[in-house]
C-alpha cells in the first residue's frame, strides 16, 4: 500500500502542474484578447477638415491681445485643444496637456481654444494658470473645425496640414494623436489595422 505522505505529494505535484498549464493557457488567451481589443485612440468625428487636408486659416486673438493664425505655415506644429470652463473632463486633461507641451515643445506649440464672453473665462484662466499657453476665444475657429463635442484636439503640422484629430477623454487618447502623427496615419486604430494586415509602417511626414 502506498505511503499516505507520498500519495499526498503526488497529488500536490499533479495540482501544481495542472495550475501551471492553466496559467500558460490563460496568458496566451490574454495576449490574443489584447491584440483583438487594442487600446483605442482619439475618436475622430466625421466632420470638419479631414486628416491630410490643409487646415482653413483662421485669424484669432490670444488672451493677451496677440494676433495668431491657426492653419498657416509656422515654425512649429500646433496642437489645438478645444475646451470649456464648464467641461469637467477638459479640466482633468489640462495637466496632461501641460505635460505634452513641456515634453514636445521642441516641435509642438499647444493652443487652448474656446468661445463665449471673456468674463466667463477670467476665473478659469486664473485658477488653472493658463498664461503658459496661447489662449483664444473664437467662435469662427470652432466652426471651421466643426467642433460639436468637448474636449477635442486637432494636430496641425508646421505646414498647416491636419495630421490627427479627435475627441479626447484620457491621457492615452491625447498621446494617440502624437502616435498617429509619428506613424503617418490618420488614427491609432488605422495604425493597428495596418499592423494586423502586415503592412509596412509609413515614415513620418
Amino acid at each position: 500500500m502506498m505511503d499516505p505522505i507520498v500519495l499526498s505529494l503526488a497529488i500536490l505535484w499533479a495540482v501544481v502542474i495542472a495550475l501551471g498549464v492553466c496559467v500558460l493557457a490563460l496568458s496566451r488567451q490574454i495576449g490574443i484578447l489584447y491584440e483583438r481589443v487594442a487600446p483605442m485612440g482619439a475618436l475622430m468625428m466625421d466632420t470638419g477638415p479631414k486628416v491630410g487636408e490643409l487646415a482653413p486659416p483662421v485669424e484669432v486673438t490670444t488672451w493677451e491681445g496677440r494676433s495668431l493664425t491657426i492653419g498657416r505655415s509656422a515654425e512649429k506644429s500646433k496642437l489645438v485643444f478645444f475646451l470649456s470652463p464648464t467641461c469637467p473632463v477638459c479640466k482633468k486633461l489640462l495637466p496632461i496637456i501641460r505635460s505634452v507641451q513641456a515634453r514636445e515643445n521642441r516641435w509642438l506649440e499647444v493652443v487652448l481654444a474656446s468661445d463665449g464672453d471673456r468674463t466667463e473665462h477670467v476665473d478659469f484662466y486664473a485658477k488653472h494658470q493658463l498664461a503658459d499657453f496661447p489662449y483664444v476665444l473664437s467662435q469662427p475657429l470652432g466652426m471651421a473645425y466643426k467642433i460639436s463635442k468637448l474636449p477635442y484636439c486637432v494636430l496641425l503640422d508646421a505646414k498647416g496640414f491636419v495630421r490627427a484629430k479627435g475627441l479626447v477623454n484620457s491621457r492615452e487618447q491625447v498621446e494617440s494623436l502624437m502616435t498617429a502623427y509619428e506613424s503617418g496615419v490618420a488614427s491609432v486604430q488605422e495604425h493597428i489595422d495596418r499592423q494586423l494586415l502586415g503592412d509596412v509602417t509609413p515614415e513620418k511626414v
